[in-house]
């Protein structure tokens, strides 16, 4: 497996969007995560879209992370929002979620930011799972989905 730095519309990053959110359509039963996102959002310095591509070189996994500072929504000065992490079905159990987690906070923190933050829900046992056992702990609630009884925030310093 390999990681590439890509665009947010770069054309492996729209599929592998589509995909997380007919997920999350599954999981949640609406019409996918609503935060607005724009390309350049995770364009550098200020984010980074990664890609993981398999030994056929087809795309497996995703995420990336935008700049956030202090604003009306929760977020605090130095934020890094985590977005958008999501593995295909047939490659999960191997680890790559936690190596695109890994190499997004690793941009991050070279960027200067001071804290990686993220929204999931309650319908999302793994991502739970995953984050906390990176080091990421409950903090207070932020971003679009900040008054949904089923929105988990979690926040671990760079």
């Amino acid at each position: 497996m390999h990681i590439r730095q890509v665009s947010f519309d770069h054309p492996d990053a729209v599929k592998l969007n589509d995909e997380v959110q007919a997920e999350y359509h599954v999981r949640y039963g609406d019409g996918g995560d609503a935060t607005v996102l724009a390309p350049e959002d995770f364009e550098p310095p200020n984010g980074v879209y990664l890609i993981a591509y398999d030994e056929t070189d087809a795309p497996v996994a995703t995420g990336g992370w935008r700049a956030q500072d202090a604003n009306g929504e929760g977020n605090l000065d130095g934020d890094a929002e985590l977005k958008r992490m999501y593995v295909v079905q047939p490659a999960r159990g191997r680890g790559l979620a936690r190596r695109i987690l890994t190499a997004l906070e690793d941009h991050a923190r070279a960027a200067g930011r001071t804290r990686m933050v993220l929204e999931t829900g309650t319908k999302q046992p793994e991502a739970i799972a995953l984050y906390t056992s990176s080091g990421y702990e409950p903090c207070v609630k932020f971003g679009y989905y900040r008054h949904y009884e089923d929105s988990r925030c979690f926040a671990k310093a760079l």
